[in-house]
């Protein structure tokens, strides 16, 4: 990922337009007339050999030419040539080009195609390129209209980035009728350099872009995307609209969990984690932004309606527990208060309908004693037009009651002329409004949907409980094994070993290579049993009768082991039979069918699946994807997010089933796949779970040649253990290793043991306590840009002790960190072999520099850099100390001999 130059292309002091030509309706024409009409204040210079002006600006014949180096510039030539110009622009200087011209994909006379030595060209002299095929880019807030839209945008607080042109330009003339305007509009085009992930980095850190909105039609990079979009949102809203929702037709999979993972399913499960609010459609797009720009801080899913009409109250509810919200509970204090002002005749519960004739005094009171209810978490106000209703004093006596209060008060006075004064009192206020029942209770989700995404980006998860450690050499072998024979199926004995092998409970299953020897087996086990059939070719057992069971004695298993095989024989021919399984009943009375799988998405790698099992599985269609690494609170998430989570619950005499132990099964199997990368798909269906935990009682693994190491496949970098370290100082031994979102408690008490002054030099204010909130962001950090080391103490058994930290820019050129040890262990070399493990680190990642800032007070800090080889100078506008290590030549390496030593 990298922000490389996009200043140049945002914010250009001159701009040059490739193809500029005074032919009518002609790109170059459009985009000449639109820089100009813009009000650009930078020099435009256009670019063709055959005119002397265009659009009344003198004319240059060729690149070379110009009189001063583009900071951009614009190519709307045919493909044939924008190689050879994307190379004369570098030349000169030129720091960012926008192409707009399509039919880059053919080849050229040395068989590669136009895009690719267009590209060459432009990594050769470190050029950033915007497109190829796209429409171009706006900041209106600049005067700067780079492209070929025939309208042009407002300026405004929203950035808009899509990879449709087409759509581009509608979105642009719908936003100019509704009043909207962007501080950034971006058209990606085929994004062959410059992408999603790019300008996700660059508009987050743009003040001037309150709110993100994507239109996605498909991502590439999917780490990149994610690590971007995950940093993006913790700053501000990213709303998404991804077409393709439906497939035109489902792929025949080879398991349960690949017919049931759908692309966009999984896409879902990539925008939640990252925290982003997708949405259907361009409308709610906008919709979604200007409510969450309104919204306050929400605690909860439950909704208090009120309204003069029943029948919108009716409609509200409808469309709420349509969309999975809640309807609040009123209390028994709230019905007394409600009675002691409401006609007689009003609803008594929720929805509370105050009757047609409600004057805005009773409109006022019902507003304030709702949002008085600790089980409101938002409230919905509606007015339905009477003949003796005022809509517009309701709205402002509404208003001036939802101004004072701290919780989310939404509203929808229907109909449209006489409803349109009390859109403004409201609008005017700060206080969102819809135009129907539905809509405002869609936008009311949308609250209740980013809230939730953003809290997965900062809850502190429980630890898995205590005694994981995997076996996971023992599983590699049986995986290995399995490819050296030939087969890309493990049997189902061998799926259970290493299930088991990773503290996954499995039935215990025995193998026999005949229907006598089965009977023998079962005899051995004991009655009743289950008997399966053994065949790499016959993957869903029960579609062709491969499974039997409560079997009660040795003839009734030969019986249907005969049996078996004659039927497996006339249904699949070529199918080898290699014998079967035989296993005790496992008698779980209660106990939930569950399914949990995993399966590789083209784009976004390995996805864990979980949902209501057993042979019915597909017609059910109760399942929810997530994308590796789990947590106990994302594994939780998942389950939520399923229909058969409410029966896990418990209901009537039946007790909840562990949910930790079937979080723990998911943490489990996410941890497989990034172990074992040879692990394409599997299923286990299915997983008993009740009261006293979960057993898999079949289990199927499909295996492949890995292509690549295991972590670089996941789309979400994981924990990266193998930068584990132990380091003995003194008597003490203790564990360096990467910070883990489930640290956030011990990080508390590592600050709460700091000195002051300690925590004062480090965030260069006092602090008592660190929010969680913020104590989230230290915590759960994102692997692929940034890195925490801590330092606990008892061989990492005991308490934080230390913690250096390293954020590097997006293009990796530069890292900054900071450094603190627990105030009972300086001077112990503990800050030494810190800052050595994070400079070691950042070597390895190619990081060029580090750098930080250190009051000049802060004696022990400036020592400590001064030995590890760091330059420094005084900042006297700030009054720091700037230190500085160059990470690629001798003063980096004397920095790590300094610290071994």
């Amino acid at each position: 990922m990298s922000i490389r130059h996009l200043d140049s292309l945002f914010h250009p002091e001159s701009v040059a337009i490739i193809g500029a030509t005074n032919r009518p309706r002609a790109i170059g024409n459009l985009v000449m007339h639109n820089l100009l009409a813009g009000g650009f204040e930078g020099p435009v210079m256009p670019v063709n050999p055959k005119r002397q002006a265009v659009c009344g600006v003198l004319t240059y014949p060729n690149v070379e030419s110009l009189p001063v180096v583009p900071d951009m510039a614009v190519i709307c030539t045919p493909p044939a040539t924008v190689p050879m110009l994307v190379d004369k622009l570098g030349e000169r200087g030129t720091r960012a080009i926008t192409v707009l011209t399509a039919g880059l994909g053919a080849a050229g006379e040395n068989g590669r195609t136009l895009k690719q030595e267009m590209m060459a060209a432009a990594r050769h002299h470190g050029v950033r390129i915007l497109g190829s095929n796209c429409l171009g880019l706006l900041v209106p807030g600049a005067g700067l209209n780079a492209s070929f839209s025939h309208i042009d945008a407002l300026p405004g607080k929203v950035a808009f980035v899509s990879q449709s042109g087409a759509l581009g330009t509608a979105v642009i003339d719908w936003a100019g009728a509704h009043d909207i305007g962007f501080s950034h509009f971006v058209s990606l085009g085929d994004a062959d350099d410059i992408d999603f992930g790019d300008l996700l980095d660059y508009l987050a850190s743009d003040a001037t872009a309150r709110a993100i909105l994507l239109y996605i039609e498909s991502v590439r990079d999917a780490r990149k995307f994610l690590s971007a979009a995950r940093a993006a949102a913790r700053n501000k809203p990213v709303l998404v609209v991804k077409s393709g929702r439906v497939p035109e037709g489902a792929k025949a999979a080879a398991s349960h969990t690949g017919a049931l993972a759908g692309s966009d399913d999984v896409y879902d499960a990539a925008f939640r984690r990252a925290g982003m609010l997708r949405v259907d459609d361009i409308d709610e797009l906008f919709d979604a932004v200007e409510t969450l720009a309104r919204m306050q801080p929400l605690k909860g899913d439950r909704l208090a309606i009120l309204t003069n009409g029943g029948g919108p109250g009716v409609m509200a509810t409808d469309a709420l527990i349509g969309r999975g919200g809640h309807l609040a509970t009123l209390s028994e204090e709230t019905i007394a208060a409600l009675d002691a002002v409401l006609p007689t005749s009003w609803s008594h519960g929720n929805p509370v309908d105050i009757i047609g004739d409600a004057p805005p005094e009773r409109f006022a009171e019902a507003t304030r004693i709702l949002l008085k209810d600790p089980g409101v978490d938002a409230l919905l106000v509606m007015h339905v037009p009477t003949a003796v209703s005022l809509g517009e004093q309701a709205a402002r006596a509404v208003a001036e009651v939802a101004k004072a209060s701290e919780r989310n008060v939404l509203t929808s006075w229907l109909g449209q002329v006489t409803a349109e004064p009390a859109r403004q009192a409201f609008s005017a206020a700060g206080i969102p409004t819809y135009t129907t029942p539905d809509a405002a209770v869609r936008a009311f989700m949308h609250m209740v949907h980013y809230h939730r995404n953003q809290e997965l980006l900062m809850e502190t998860p429980p630890s898995i409980p205590e005694g994981f450690e995997p076996a996971t050499t023992s599983a590699r072998l049986l995986v290995e094994n399995a490819l050296a024979g030939g087969r890309d199926t493990l049997t189902e004995p061998e799926a259970k070993a290493v299930l088991a092998a990773y503290g996954i409970p499995v039935v215990e299953t025995h193998v026999a290579t005949s229907p006598e020897g089965a009977a023998r087996m079962a005899t051995e086990i004991g009655f009743p049993v289950a008997l399966k059939i053994l065949s790499p070719e016959v993957s869903h057992k029960s579609d062709v009768g491969g499974v039997a069971l409560e079997l009660e004695s040795g003839e009734a298993v030969r019986e249907a082991a005969t049996a078996m095989i004659q039927r497996v024989r006339e249904l699949i021919p070529e199918a080898q039979i290699t014998g079967f399984t035989v296993q005790q009943m496992a008698h779980r009375p209660g106990a939930e069918e569950l399914i949990v799988g995993m399966v590789n998405d083209s784009i976004f790698g390995p996805v864990i699946l979980f949902g209501q099992g057993g042979t019915a599985v597909e017609v059910i269609g109760d399942c929810a994807d997530a994308l590796p690494p789990l947590n106990m609170a994302l594994a939780s998430e998942l389950i939520e997010r399923t229909r058969v989570s409410k029966l896990l619950k418990g209901y009537r005499d039946r007790p909840a089933a562990d949910l930790d132990a079937i979080c723990a099964t998911l943490i489990r199997v996410a941890q497989l796949v990034i172990d074992i990368p040879e692990v394409v798909e599997l299923d286990i269906n299915p997983l008993f779970a009740d009261a006293k935990g979960v057993l898999a009682l079949d289990a199927r693994m499909h295996v492949a040649a890995a292509t690549g190491k295991g972590p670089e496949r996941l789309a979400i970098r994981p924990y990266p253990r193998e930068l584990e370290a132990t380091i003995q100082l003194g008597d003490e031994r203790i564990l360096l290793r990467p910070i883990r979102p489930e640290d956030e408690p011990a990080h508390q008490d590592f600050v709460a043991h700091c000195d002051p002054d300690d925590i004062y030099f480090r965030f260069f204010r006092a602090i008592r306590h660190i929010p969680h909130s913020e104590m989230a962001r230290l915590t759960q950090i994102d692997y692929a840009r940034e890195m925490a080391f801590i330092a606990v103490a008892d061989n990492g058994k005991g308490k934080t002790i230390g913690v250096v930290r390293a954020i590097s820019d997006p293009d990796n050129q530069k890292a900054e960190f900071g450094i603190m040890v627990r105030s009972d262990h300086k001077g112990t070399g503990l800050g030494s072999a810190l800052l050595g493990k994070i400079i070691d680190y950042l070597r390895a990642q190619g990081t060029r520099e580090l750098t930080a800032h250190v009051l000049p007070a802060n004696h022990a800090m400036l020592s400590l850099a001064e030995r590890m080889g760091f330059s420094h100078h005084l900042l006297p506008e700030d009054e720091v100390m700037a230190i500085r290590l160059d990470l690629t030549g001798k003063r980096a390496n004397a920095a790590t001999t300094a610290t071994q030593g």
